[in-house]
């Protein structure tokens, strides 16, 4: 029987080696800004049901993805080539993570965003943590994904799209940027067939805090940066 560590006010997560066999690190506490960056610094990240308590996570296996392993599918490449799409970042944070958050994931029965989830991290937008990538067909959004980064390490939160390909338009746009930008690693959390075949990986728990520490080590690049 695992003995789950119960948060309260205090800013405190305990190791992240002290995992259920899910990735489950604590139970409870709040979605402040203060926890959840501390979170994020850990390699800790929430994901609940609304209605119910929150939960802290760092799986082991974690799902990653180096940036300049990147995987670009034969039939992806005219799609990028075309312009098919237009992409943007930051243009429009909000519209971004309320797709995501009607947008059912997979393996999931309902979503899993919830309205204060949705505030927080739009919170976290403004603070110039937390970045979203829109995919755009005719002046309409039609995929995209968000997001926090820290240090060089990338946090991939959620994606969704509309039309096909779009989110996978997306992902590419933003991971070429990432390589530009030096980043070492883009978090994926959990595995997914779609990141899989965009050349996604599985590592154990210590290396991913391992790496991730290292990560820590760069200067975080706030705000607008990714349309630099």
């Amino acid at each position: 029987m695992h003995h789950y560590y119960y948060l309260d006010e205090e800013l405190y997560f305990p190791p992240v080696n002290t995992a259920d066999k899910q990735g489950i690190v604590a139970i409870g506490g709040d979605l402040s800004i203060k926890r959840l960056l501390m979170a994020y610094h850990l390699g800790i990240f929430p994901w609940f049901s609304e209605g119910e308590p929150i939960l802290w996570w760092s799986p082991n296996p974690r799902f990653v993805l180096y940036p300049e392993k990147i995987k670009i599918s034969k039939s992806m490449r005219p799609i990028l080539k075309n312009n098919r799409f237009k992409i943007t970042f930051d243009k429009d944070f909000r519209a971004v993570i309320g797709h995501c958050k009607n947008t059912f994931r997979e393996g999931q029965d309902g979503t899993w965003i919830s309205d204060e989830m949705l505030e927080r991290y739009c919170e976290l937008h403004q603070l110039g943590f937390a970045h979203s990538v829109e995919v755009w067909q005719d002046d309409v959004i039609v995929g995209g994904l968000y997001g926090l980064a820290l240090g060089n390490c990338f946090f991939g939160e959620s994606m969704f799209a509309h039309v096909s390909n779009a989110s996978k338009a997306g992902f590419i746009t933003l991971v070429k940027k990432l390589v530009e930008k030096k980043f070492q690693l883009i978090d994926c959390q959990t595995y997914t067939k779609h990141l899989e075949s965009l050349g996604a990986e599985h590592i154990t728990r210590n290396q991913f805090v391992k790496q991730l520490e290292e990560c820590l080590e760069k200067p975080t690049l706030q705000g607008d940066f990714l349309n630099d």
